[in-house]
């Protein structure tokens, strides 16, 4: 999943010279919009959900349109491996959105971590010296928009599947895609040959992408799987390097195992915690 996530980044910022990024967008959603509909179809499901106009849900999908729309176009604008690195710091922040707003108990030892990740943003992005590129900010917009997303589901009390979440979020962002192309002053273009086999392969790693992480999160345990998310930043490393010839400054690299290492230690020791008080509820 990581990697195929890695790999669609990566299609996106290869059209990005050609086509305008909210068409991009636009087109890769609706061809999910697409496949989930119809995947509704076949299993007998029924198009409309009610539940896809309670406020949660809806502050759920915008949180994950501007969060998409952010991350995206900063991938146009700095270098893959720099707003992957970014984007490593989205489980930091849902740990500690989960204390401020929804009453996780979260103890010293993991809020010592997520501020040392925060450090570790810091110097990735650099404020106020040499270094910084201040489209580097939209990658942190990104990144905290998809945590808030991720918050959101955490609090969902309505019963969506992941597929109709992501069918009420694509329906959102192809029309944001259309509006940002047009604020921003830019014609949609008509993708030649090549473009259109490019979007078409962004369309279906992003699907297999989404498929292999809802599988593995159902088959599997949740604090392992979280942990599996950074290798994101391994991918993106690699592919920036073969594909853009990136090679990362020494204070992206550091930012990004400063990241890696505290999101690890946080899911480590969450992990622990719940397999403590499983334990204490077993022998009670």
């Amino acid at each position: 999943s990581m990697f195929c996530f890695a790999v669609e980044d990566a299609l996106i910022k290869l059209l990005a010279d050609a086509i305008p990024v909210g068409q991009i967008l636009s087109i890769i959603c609706l061809g999910g919009l697409i496949a989930f509909l119809a995947w509704s179809v076949f299993k007998g499901d029924r198009l409309w959900q009610p539940a896809y106009l309670d406020t949660k849900v809806l502050l759920r999908s915008l949180c994950d349109v501007s969060g998409s729309i952010m991350f995206v176009t900063s991938l146009t604008l700095i270098p893959l491996t720099t707003a992957s690195a970014v984007i490593q710091a989205t489980p930091l922040v849902v740990a500690m959105g989960a204390a401020i707003f929804l009453g996780q108990s979260v103890g010293w030892r993991r809020w010592l971590a997520i501020l040392v990740g925060f450090v570790g943003v810091m110097i990735i992005i650099r404020p106020g010296m040499e270094g910084f590129t201040p489209a580097t900010l939209l990658a942190v917009g990104g990144m905290l928009g998809l945590a808030a997303r991720d918050l959101f589901t955490r609090g969902l009390t309505v019963q969506l599947s992941g597929a109709q979440l992501a069918t009420h979020t694509f329906a959102l962002i192809v029309p944001a895609g259309i509006l940002l192309t047009f604020l921003r002053g830019q014609t949609p273009v008509m993708p030649d040959a090549r473009e259109s086999l490019i979007l078409l392969g962004a369309i279906i790693v992003g699907m297999v992408a989404y498929l292999a992480i809802v599988a593995a999160t159902r088959g599997g345990n949740a604090g392992i799987i979280s942990s599996f998310r950074y290798s994101r930043m391994i991918f993106a490393l690699i592919i920036g390097y073969f594909v853009f010839s990136e090679v990362p400054d020494a204070a992206t690299l550091i930012g990004a195992a400063i990241i890696i290492a505290s999101g690890i230690y946080t899911l480590w020791r969450e992990t622990q915690l719940r397999r403590a008080s499983l334990n204490e509820n077993l022998a009670l």
